[in-house]
């Protein structure tokens, strides 16, 4: 049977080794200022997709209306 001794053993030792896990994780201050970071970098990136494929659109209908023009990537007067 474990005595009082042994319990209060066993609650510095768990103390301790839990002590020395919390050490490894960042404070309250620390989470939240990279948690900031991170978030403005999310909106930058969602930002960023959102008017990437309206770009790629019309870059898209710039290559086509410059290829009706210039048919086999040439000018039609110098086209053989």
């Amino acid at each position: 049977m474990l005595t009082q001794r042994d319990l209060e053993s066993i609650e510095e030792l768990i103390d301790e080794k839990l002590d020395e896990k919390l050490k490894i994780l960042p404070s309250k201050n620390e989470f939240f200022t990279k948690m900031g970071e991170l978030m403005k970098e999310l909106e930058a990136l969602r930002q960023e997709t959102t008017v990437l494929p309206e770009q790629v659109a019309d870059l898209k209908d710039r290559v086509e209306n410059l290829e009706n023009i210039h048919p086999k990537g040439k000018h039609p007067q110098f086209a053989v």
